[in-house]
């Protein structure tokens, strides 16, 4: 019994949350980085958290960076389902996406 309850748990993975931060006005090749990375993350087992951070009068234009997180989703599309859809908590907008199994 003892046993098996080890062996068990040393089969277990332990599935991290890795974070990503994005600013609205991002780049090209900083988004494709970014965009490596959480693949990367994901082939691990991972979760990833996208936070997207305001500064200044950003926050007047958050649906800019609402598109760049939809944008994450597109172009990981398949290997991805979307656990939190992206939402506003004061001045950063977050959104956790899990591998596709």
């Amino acid at each position: 019994m003892q046993k098996r309850k080890a062996e068990a748990k040393k089969n277990q993975k332990v599935v991290e949350i890795k974070e990503l931060k994005l600013r609205p006005m991002i780049e090209t090749h900083d988004y494709e980085v970014k965009i490596k990375q959480a693949k990367k993350f994901l082939s691990e087992g991972n979760k990833v958290k996208f936070t997207m951070r305001y500064k200044g009068r950003e926050m007047s234009a958050n649906n800019l960076g609402k598109e760049i997180l939809d944008r994450i989703v597109e172009d990981l599309e398949g290997l991805i389902k979307v656990d939190q859809a992206p939402k506003l908590e004061g001045k950063q907008m977050m959104m956790i996406v899990s591998p596709e199994k």
